[in-house]
């Protein structure tokens, strides 16, 4: 065992909890997520993972169990061995994607229309900034499945190796 690669790897779970907290998961979800990333082999048990993240075992069961609902990684079984293992979904991109900006956009889509509701003076600096933030997001919400889709297109074009 590589105990510098480890030490790297469990940086990287560190890093993935940091920018998962900026987008509205917990820490130890992101630090699960990103270990699972990098993990070999790529299906942990759950006392594997505490033990990579020093983490405790109602910590790792609660977040996985969050990051399934989510998504991103999914529960496994291996023949004669009693207990799980989780793995990232083969799915988990479009799920980040879906739930990451698609959600986000119609959230702040409809924040900016219940914001222009409030507003009486429709010529003020703040109703056209609202008006400008629905169109924005207006914008994005017909755009971000296309991209999608697009994006799904040319993955399915690419040769299988």
């Amino acid at each position: 065992m590589d105990e510098g690669r480890d030490v790297e790897k469990q940086l990287f779970a560190e890093e993935c909890g940091l920018i998962s907290e900026q987008t509205g998961l917990p820490r130890m979800a992101g630090r699960i997520f990103g270990w699972l990333i990098v993990a070999e082999p790529p299906y942990q048990s759950a006392d594997q993972i505490g033990k990579a993240l020093l983490a405790s075992k109602g910590s790792v069961s609660t977040s996985t169990r969050l990051l399934i609902q989510h998504g991103l990684i999914s529960r496994t079984t291996i023949p004669g061995v009693r207990h799980d293992f989780f793995q990232l979904n083969t799915d988990a991109l479009r799920h980040m994607v879906e739930r990451g900006i698609e959600d986000e956009v119609k959230l702040f889509r409809q924040l900016a229309e219940r914001g222009l509701t409030l507003i009486t003076d429709k010529e003020s600096t703040t109703y056209k900034w609202l008006e400008k933030m629905r169109d924005l997001y207006n914008f994005l919400e017909r755009e971000v499945p296309v991209l999608r889709e697009r994006w799904q297109k040319q993955q399915a074009g690419k040769v299988k190796t």
